[in-house]
């Protein structure tokens, strides 16, 4: 059948089914968003693809009404009255992308509903404001507990949830604690000590961590993984350690990692056994440099199990060794999130213990996993592409913090006050 006579008009008795007619081209329409995108010319114009040829495109405008440069909507819909596929293409794409923003909208204030910290009453209004170092808060009181509060996660420190937001992105990026501490200073007339600034980042990307590790079962990765290790130095008598990760290929997602002081084969299965505890998937291939221990490690934690003629079975793991940056396989992907952690690495000088270098590894992997866009992943993290969707937002640092806050209900933790800094 021609495509003239696909979009032919459908008669029923001696009148046109408009009905039959605006469904069949929904069908279409929604056949070419499936294969491909329309493309914004601009905040009128779309060039929506050929259902039929993808070389070929047509342009829709909306301003007051939609048309097409399409042959169906010139001749058949237009004088008819309805739309041709690529209008109702645009229409259903707006449509997805409207409800995804207000969906995050919904998310967020769901985060941010306003209710009684102590008894979670929704029954509050407002009493007064408190003046404090950082602005003005809105006091709020309860009509069941009678009690008074302000409507923050974080309390007993001087800054609020928005600052400490700020002060993970800033540190994460590559600033240094005394640079962030003089913006504080310069921006919010905020005195607070670098050590201060530090406490809070421990204190908040631990509870982070605790939280996002609940959705390792959740986990979809590829069936490549990528291996390496890399040198960092510890103290000021550049003891050297070395720290072992675990990328998966196809959502750049960081499993595990590790840190040790010897590369034998003990400490190359370790960083494997962790692997397995974030999650229980098994990959095709994994891929290494020529590190013999390497070899051993996959063999005895990825045994490869054979048929009666030598040839591996199904589930197998083959292990790729060997790889170099101008091969067919390589590592470059493992390798990009070293340069990234170097450059991190940088602005700390040294760390001083091996457990704060373990410890700012984990704070990392967070920001990598959960914070950081990535071009290669069309500007999205390697959780969502990973299918761990938290709805972050546009400050994603925030809405992490909010979730992983309202999820421990860390607010009216005993420790949180006892610890509160000056």
């Amino acid at each position: 059948m021609s495509v003239q006579e696909q979009i032919k008009p459908i008669e029923k008795g001696n009148e046109l089914d408009y009905k039959k007619l605006s469904q069949d081209r929904e069908l279409r329409a929604k056949s070419i968003l499936a294969k491909s995108k329309p493309e914004l010319i601009n905040e009128n114009t779309y060039l929506v693809p050929s259902q039929f040829d993808s070389n070929k495109k047509y342009k829709v405008t909306h301003i007051d009404t939609y048309s097409c440069e399409c042959q169906d909507f010139q001749t058949r819909c237009k004088s008819n009255g309805i739309y041709c596929k690529h209008i109702k293409a645009i229409q259903f794409f707006l449509k997805f992308k409207n409800k995804v923003e207000i969906d995050d909208l919904n998310v967020d204030k769901e985060f941010n509903k306003e209710s009684c910290v102590y008894c979670s009453s929704d029954k509050i209004f407002k009493r007064g404001v408190r003046k404090t170092k950082i602005g003005i808060k809105q006091v709020y009181c309860c009509k069941d507990c009678k009690r008074r509060f302000v409507l923050e996660p974080i309390k007993y420190i001087k800054g609020n949830a928005k600052l400490i937001s700020l002060v993970m992105n800033d540190y994460f990026k590559g600033h240094s604690l005394r640079d962030i501490q003089d913006s504080i200073f310069q921006f919010y007339n905020l005195k607070v000590t670098h050590e201060t600034i530090r406490r809070w980042i421990r204190k908040f990307c631990g509870l982070m961590n605790d939280y996002t590790s609940k959705f390792n079962n959740d986990l979809k990765l590829g069936n490549n993984w990528h291996v390496d290790e890399q040198v960092v130095k510890v103290n000021k008598n550049t003891n050297e350690k070395l720290v072992w990760n675990v990328l998966d290929g196809k959502t750049r997602f960081l499993i595990a990692n590790n840190v040790t002081k010897t590369k034998n084969e003990k400490d190359a299965r370790a960083i494997f056994q962790k692997a397995k505890e974030v999650t229980n998937q098994r990959p095709e291939t994994i891929s290494s440099d020529g590190l013999p221990t390497y070899i051993k490690a996959i063999k005895k934690e990825y045994p490869t199990h054979k048929d009666n003629i030598g040839r591996p079975r199904k589930n197998s793991v083959l292990h790729i060794a060997n790889v170099g940056i101008s091969k067919k396989d390589n590592n470059n992907m493992i390798e990009r999130y070293h340069n990234e952690f170097r450059e991190f690495e940088k602005i700390r000088r040294n760390f001083k213990k091996v457990d704060t270098l373990e410890e700012w590894n984990d704070n990392y992997r967070l920001y990598h996993n959960f914070i950081k866009k990535h071009m290669a992943l069309n500007n999205l993290t390697p959780s969502q592409v990973a299918n761990i969707d938290l709805n972050l937002g546009k400050n994603r640092w925030l809405s992490l913090l909010t979730q992983s806050i309202k999820a421990t209900n860390v607010t009216n933790s005993e420790n949180i006050k006892k610890s509160h800094e000056d």
